[in-house]
């Protein structure tokens, strides 16, 4: 049985990716993860709590692991924009080191976000365009990995929900859409017209899963299920919530990224064939907020940005 170390395992992601590591039962498992945004970890994983930039901490896991899954980051382009310097740490630097001292398979989650802008159909090999923070140290980590044995996933934006254990990333635009179209009834879109690349969390952890496996060659993939534009995002919702109102502003939208990319390399490499659409999300959110299970949604610690805004102390 492989030994798996799953760095950043109790966040959105990495809840999804543990839950299915721990279902297949051929793996041993190791969670490491500072806690940024939760509590306590309660799921019953091997676990020991570390910030990734405390190196020396972090080398006597990788020395158990035969396979590292790193997935901790700060994430989102206005999160990484409250203190650069750590976001430049803690997603970039880090990955440097880890290329440095470690020889193992190693699976990264990187983000589609490095192509920036563009009006075509973007491949692995298509110009990158960052136009962020978070995107510039995610493809500068990608770089570090270029020539050791790592799967570099770059993932669409994700939606629905990770696991029963962490918490749900509300500031996500497929469940932002269903927290505001249960909670006020109104939807407000600026611009629209951009496409985004979607892809469920839990599709994104069976890939993580997938590439633990040495058949999968190194390299970077794209990974979504469907290319849509935020208009048409939008006009998904009444099918769900009947009576909720679209507004459709002329105010031009605070994030600017727009691109479609294809996910083909991925199919033909390791058969990824993601199975949750955003309409299945739309409904899963929407029972969590029905059933009360999320009893009030407008807390910061269901926002990267907003939480890490009111405890900044937590990325210095």
């Amino acid at each position: 049985m492989k030994n798996v170390l799953v760095i950043g395992g109790a966040g959105y992601l990495g809840g999804a990716t543990s839950d299915i590591l721990m279902i297949d039962g051929n793996y041993h498992i190791r969670v490491y993860d500072n806690l940024l945004y939760e509590e306590t970890y309660r799921k019953p994983v091997d676990f020991f709590f570390g910030d990734v930039r405390d190196t020396e901490n972090l080398r006597l896991h990788l020395d158990w692991a035969d396979v590292v899954v790193w997935l901790a980051a700060i994430v989102g382009d206005p999160a990484c924009a409250i203190n650069p310097q750590a976001s430049v740490a803690i997603n970039q630097e880090t990955i440097k080191w880890l290329a440095e001292n470690y020889d193992g398979r190693i699976v990264f989650s990187s983000s589609c976000s490095v192509y920036g802008s563009s009006e075509s159909y973007l491949e692995e090999t298509s110009a990158t365009k960052p136009i962020s923070i978070y995107a510039f140290t995610k493809l500068y980590a990608e770089s570090y990995l270029m020539s050791k044995n790592a799967v570099t996933l770059r993932l669409g934006t994700l939606h629905g929900v990770g696991d029963l254990y962490s918490r749900v990333r509300l500031d996500l635009v497929v469940n932002a859409f269903t927290y505001h179209a249960h909670n006020s009834g109104t939807v407000t879109i600026n611009g629209g017209s951009q496409y985004r690349p979607f892809l469920s969390v839990r599709d994104a952890a069976r890939a993580m899963v997938q590439c633990i496996d040495e058949n999968v060659p190194p390299g970077i993939y794209n990974l979504h299920k469907e290319n849509l534009r935020i208009i048409d995002l939008a006009y998904k919702l009444p099918n769900h919530f009947p009576n909720v109102h679209i507004i459709e502003s002329e105010r031009k939208p605070d994030d600017i990224r727009n691109y479609r990319v294809s996910s083909e390399k991925a199919e033909q490499a390791f058969g990824f064939n993601p199975e949750d659409g955003v309409d299945s999300s739309i409904v899963e959110i929407r029972e969590l907020l029905t059933n009360r299970r999320l009893k009030d949604g407008s807390g910061p610690r269901y926002n990267n940005f907003r939480f890490l805004s009111s405890n900044g102390t937590l990325v210095t």
